[in-house]
């Protein structure tokens, strides 16, 4: 027989599981990323087939992180699945906006240097960390 308190140690654990298969995904996609990023400079000298094996690597590892992030949604509760609906709305808006913005500012020779891609990555990390923590002092 199933008692609450079973099923909300169950729940418990594979909220458990769920965070740290997201937690090595992500680790292991950052860690791919640096050795995609960096590795032609300090490692492999710019070989082409090094270079491609590692952004095929690095590009598995994202679709890995990808999948366990949808499972980890899956596994949160209602309120958490609607915060972080919120929060990735928040980031892809702010995304999509800034960036073509960002863009239309260096066509128009307003900027004088060239937009970086890390510089919109920033802005969404904020944008979304901004959304999860308003999300969660709205639902508390």
């Amino acid at each position: 027989m199933n008692t609450p308190t079973n099923e909300t140690g169950k729940w418990t654990s594979r909220l458990k599981q769920n965070t740290l298969r997201l937690g090595y995904w992500t680790a292991a996609w950052v860690v791919s990323m640096a050795l995609a990023a960096f590795g032609p400079t300090f490692i492999w000298q710019s070989d082409t087939l090094p270079n491609l094996l590692a952004i095929l690597v690095n590009l598995g590892f994202g679709i890995g992180w990808i999948i366990a992030n949808k499972h980890n949604l899956r596994g949160l509760d209602e309120m958490q699945q609607k915060i972080q609906l919120e929060a990735t709305a928040l980031s892809l808006s702010v995304g999509v906006v800034a960036g073509l913005s960002y863009e239309l500012l260096e066509d128009a020779h307003l900027i004088g240097f060239q937009p970086e891609i890390s510089h919109l990555v920033l802005l969404m990390s904020l944008s979304y960390a901004f959304g999860l923590f308003t999300g969660n002092r709205r639902y508390r």
